[in-house]
């Protein structure tokens, strides 16, 4: 509830503007609005007449002639301003032509008798027309000087005159508006420009983001697969809120704690949500945050941020890629006044100058702890190393819960399974997973999650979308099917092999085509035994094409990088070369750092250096000729897949373990009861999602000899019950999906099945 409290909040935080602005904008719109009132009454006044600017001349011209209905004078501008009639072309002409004209008619109308009554018939009743008001009535506005005006007007006293005297406060304001205009524009920029000396003067203050009210919505209850590192995030939470309770017994709080995995595990996700759960400031920065173009930057920066986390303990500080910044010193390129070092020493003074009752704690994050600086590791810094690991079967499906909670999942998806399905899968990729099967099932116009798109979605996540434009040609296609064949058969026959479960020849990614297999359960140690039939696996394919098609091709080439880097690691790495004996040679197998690196050396001789190559060609001979071997012995049965594949295009599940158990005859007498047994378990799945879905469905119970009111449901749920006892027994993975291919980086097909490569204990997974 006090999360559900704080959002409101924070979005009203957010929508409120700056003061300053609101009283600027409140002035600009006044003045605005006042000069358009202005010009509105201006407008008004005029009328809908339109108006004429006369010279003085005109005017009086104007006044004179009598056309000049009304003036008004501004004693402040000697303007004057009013109505008259404009004079007409030849307007005195026709004014005196019409009058003439009535008057001679009046005047013979006069002399004529009426024959009945013998009087004068009379003149027609007229008014003469005044030139004065020929045309249409205007405004007009001129300039009058002098103070003969009253005189002016004083002989026309028909014309309207007014006299308006010039007011203090116009006056005022016209003097004030421009200054004060120009006044608001210099603040502006001024309060600009102080803003941006400020923010170019602070490059020594530190970048963080302070969480204290608004707290991240993340709980460790949201942090799945990791359980000992939550347990430790945990302990850490309750020394900071309980410390006396440590303190009794003469404990110090942790300085430090450092969460080391690969990407995607989870480590920046378990620093939000000590975060959310700590209930005391936290301060989260980037180490590339703290090294910019000025020298000195870096080291003001961690000051500043362990003084703002001291003023504010108990507190706790976050470091994201802390290995931007902590690098090892001293070796290789750069020197001891390199900017990043001299970071890296105030880090390591402040870290040290803690005292116990600062409450502090530090918390980073890196997936290249090889790279650190030792002295960044030692007890009384990084107090605890905490390894976030990818997460086991187990961890897997927890966090398959997680991102599947908000989600409409089917009752067909089974998340224990896809958790098996996905060994060396990361919160991350999991995450993505889940995402991808939700907008999958939405582009479809679903609306529930089944297994149908969560495995299409893993083989999207892992392998890339389906390239269904890309048109290979039938010589190709041929190519393809053997070489996937050849991997798929080699796997399968050989005892320490991954199991295969799908075998395609269908473009995704980069991928022409490829061979999935899953293992049984995590690997944690590889032995010599399931290297060397992973070798012979890589090998299946060039040797299907040595053996079934015209020529070889570069699809192998990826099978061969990896094959020739696992025979090499089991020589120079792994002591398990007879010839060499148990001895390792070269580096540690780890990523290059030029600092640490470049100054190694070769620490064998060139006559031991042949001696590697010769084991490692032996190792790589020795497993082609197995594959050989096998692929050799089992030329029907290598033609029957093929020929499935370019048909098909695709088997898996039941159909894939009968080709490679050579068993596809007695699968098809069957293929169709299996395919109805399927169906039946997808009707029924969604049958039983669509009454779930409906909160007014309710299953009516079936009294004997009445007809069945729930049909669809118990249709299809019989018919999974009779295709279940009568299909024969089957292993469980067969029926689901299962995805875990491997992306070729320089062939052109996909190599291999999922060979993993063999690493030493405790190393990373990737």
């Amino acid at each position: 509830m006090a999360q559900q409290n704080k959002q409101p909040n924070k979005q009203t935080q957010l929508q409120q503007p700056n003061p300053r602005t609101t009283i600027i904008s409140i002035i600009l719109f006044a003045l605005v609005a006042f000069f358009v009132g202005q010009q509105f009454m201006n407008m008004s006044s005029a009328g809908a007449k339109p108006t004429d600017k006369l010279i003085t001349s005109e005017f009086v011209q104007a006044v004179e002639q009598d056309r000049v209905t009304k003036v008004v004078y501004s004693a402040g501008d000697y303007t004057v301003s009013g109505s008259y009639f404009p004079a007409v072309t030849a307007g005195s002409t026709a004014a005196e032509g019409f009058n003439d004209a009535f008057q001679a008619l009046n005047a013979r109308m006069a002399t004529l008798k009426n024959p009945d009554t013998g009087k004068a018939l009379g003149g027609v009743g007229t008014t003469d027309i005044a030139v004065s008001e020929l045309g249409v009535e205007r405004n007009f506005t001129s300039t009058y000087y002098g103070g003969s005006l009253d005189t002016l007007l004083a002989a026309h006293p028909d014309t309207s005159y007014e006299v308006t005297l010039p007011s203090p406060f116009m006056d005022i304001l016209a003097m004030l508006l421009p200054i004060g205009l120009i006044t608001l524009v210099l603040l502006f920029f001024f309060s600009k420009m102080q803003q941006a000396n400020n923010s170019q003067m602070s490059f020594g203050k530190a970048k963080t983001k302070k969480s204290v009210e608004e707290r991240p919505d993340v709980k460790f209850s949201d942090v799945a697969g990791v359980d000992e590192a939550v347990e430790e995030m945990q302990e850490i939470k309750d020394f900071l809120a309980n410390p006396a309770k440590y303190q009794s017994m003469g404990a110090k709080i942790p300085r430090g704690c450092l969460l080391v995995g690969p990407p995607g595990t989870g480590k920046t996700l378990l620093a939000r949500a000590v975060a959310g759960e700590a209930g005391v400031p936290f301060f989260s920065i980037s180490g590339s945050d703290f090294v910019e173009m000025f020298v000195g930057v870096g080291a003001s920066r961690v000051r500043d941020l362990f003084q703002q986390a001291k003023d504010a303990s108990p507190a706790i500080i976050f470091i994201d890629e802390i290995d931007a910044v902590g690098r090892q010193r001293g070796t290789g390129l750069g020197g001891g006044h390199d900017e990043r070092e001299q970071t890296l020493n105030q880090l390591l003074v402040e870290m040290d100058g803690f005292e116990s009752n600062d409450s502090v704690v530090l918390i980073a994050a890196t997936n290249r702890a090889d790279v650190l600086d030792p002295a960044l590791l030692r007890p009384g810094r990084f107090d605890r190393q905490i390894v976030v690991d990818a997460p086991d079967v187990k961890g897997r499906e927890k966090i398959l819960q997680v991102h599947s909670k908000d989600k409409p999942i089917g009752s067909d998806v089974d998340l224990s399974k896809v958790a098996k399905l996905t060994p060396g899968f990361t919160g991350a990729d999991l995450a993505n997973l889940m995402n991808e099967s939700a907008l999958l099932t939405a582009r479809r116009g679903k609306k529930i999650i089944t297994q149908q798109e969560v495995s299409e979605s893993m083989e999207r996540v892992i392998a890339g979308p389906e390239r269904k434009g890309r048109v290979l040609d039938e010589k190709t296609k041929h190519t393809i099917a053997y070489h996937e064949s050849g991997h798929a058969l080699v796997g399968h026959l050989l005892p320490h092999a991954d199991p295969v479960h799908k075998i395609s020849i269908i473009s995704r990614g980069r991928a022409l085509g490829y061979t999935l297999s899953i293992p049984k359960e995590d690997k944690v140690l590889n032995s010599l035994g399931e290297m060397r039939d992973e070798l012979a696996v890589f090998m299946g394919g060039r040797v299907a094409e040595e053996i079934f098609c015209d020529d070889i091709t570069t699809g192998a080439s990826n099978d061969l990088e990896r094959a020739t880097k696992m025979a090499r690691a089991i020589v120079t790495q792994y002591g398990m070369s007879a010839e060499l004996g148990t001895q390792v040679f070269g580096q540690p197998n780890h990523e290059v750092f030029l600092g640490r690196d470049y100054g190694n050396t070769q620490d064998y001789s060139e006559e031991t250096a042949k001696r590697i190559d010769d084991e490692v060609a032996r190792i790589m001979k020795d497993a082609h000729d197995r594959a050989h071997e096998i692929l050799a012995s089992h030329r029907e049965q290598m033609d029957l897949m093929a020929s499935v594949l370019l048909e098909r295009e695709t088997v898996e599940g039941e159909a894939c373990l009968a080709l490679l158990d050579n068993t596809w005859d007695e699968y098809l007498k069957h293929e169709d009861e299996i395919i109805a047994r399927k169906e039946a378990e997808e009707a029924a799945a969604r049958a039983r999602d669509e009454h779930l879905a409906d909160p007014n469905w309710k299953e009516e119970p079936v009294e004997p000899g009445d007809q069945d009111p729930n049909p669809p449901y118990r249709e299809a749920a019989q018919g999974e019950a009779g295709a279940d006892a009568e299909a024969p027994a089957t292993p469980s993975d067969a029926t689901v999906e299962p995805i875990q291919p491997v992306v070729p980086e320089g062939g052109l097909i996909d190599p291999a099945p999922n060979a993993t490569e063999p690493k030493q204990e405790g190393d990373e997974k990737k």
